[in-house]
């Protein structure tokens, strides 16, 4: 890769003309969430730079939280020559909460790969040339077991070469979009003003209707005892208590 990576056009930044003069393969992933006042729009604006750049939107997830408010996340992989570029114009769209860049070297494990690929592919000769100069039935079934295996070990080998050279090329960049929380309008903010007057006013209004309500049945509780007890009432003041000032004896005068 560093060979040909030399020979390449590109607006990459003094890292990336590094890593081409000096073969070393880097890994670059970066996360970003940013709060934004249209998350379509946002993500409109995201597409844009991925595919402007060279790149592609990976994956899409859009729904929203709790609040009611829109959020999205999308995995953006882009050319490195144009990673800086694509993740500064990012961070533009909006506020910015978070951003996490991270660089992993793997030069030492491109390097092993291509190697060990060197190596497969003229074992996987060898046993071939085996294979054409045996005669013997059970030599050849011998034979093409171990370049089935041999073959299969290689294959794993590309696989993971390829794995690492997409991975190298292309950057990947998370971007996390939430909308923030709209500013309400000065008339909502006085209907919403209003309606809590209106509220304290009605729940006033219940707390007294329950305490009536709790006077009306102490009220019908103590009722049917209080016609009695008046007539009993009326009967001591009237009947009871005069007879008793009139039977009371009179203090005897002093004796001359």
């Amino acid at each position: 890769e560093s060979g040909s990576d030399s020979g390449r056009a590109g607006t990459g930044s003094s890292g990336d003309d590094s890593e081409r003069l000096t073969g070393v393969h880097i890994i670059r992933t970066a996360s970003l969430t940013v709060r934004v006042k249209d998350v379509p729009t946002a993500i409109d604006r995201a597409r844009s730079a991925a595919e402007d750049a060279g790149g592609i939107v990976g994956d899409e997830t859009t729904d929203r939280d709790t609040g009611g408010r829109e959020r999205s996340r999308l995995v953006l992989r882009v050319p490195r020559e144009r990673y800086q570029e694509v993740l500064d114009a990012l961070a533009g769209t909006g506020d910015l909460v978070s951003r996490t860049v991270k660089a992993e070297d793997v030069t030492d494990q491109v390097v092993d790969v291509d190697s060990r690929i060197k190596s497969q592919r003229a074992s996987v000769d060898r046993v071939r040339n085996l294979m054409d100069q045996a005669t013997d039935l059970s030599d050849i079934v011998s034979l093409e077991g171990e370049l089935s295996n041999r073959q299969a070990e290689l294959e794993s080998l590309l696989a993971q070469q390829a794995s690492l050279k997409d991975r190298t090329a292309l950057a990947t960049i998370t971007l996390s979009l939430t909308e923030t929380q709209p500013k309400k309008p000065e008339r909502q903010k006085e209907e919403e003003d209003e309606l809590g007057f209106v509220d304290a006013l009605v729940g006033g209004w219940r707390s007294l209707v329950t305490l009536l309500g709790w006077l009306a049945v102490a009220l019908g509780a103590v009722l049917p005892f209080a016609v009695p007890l008046g007539l009993l009432l009326g009967l001591w003041l009237r009947v009871v208590r005069p007879r008793l000032r009139v039977r009371r004896p009179r203090p005897a005068g002093p004796q001359g």
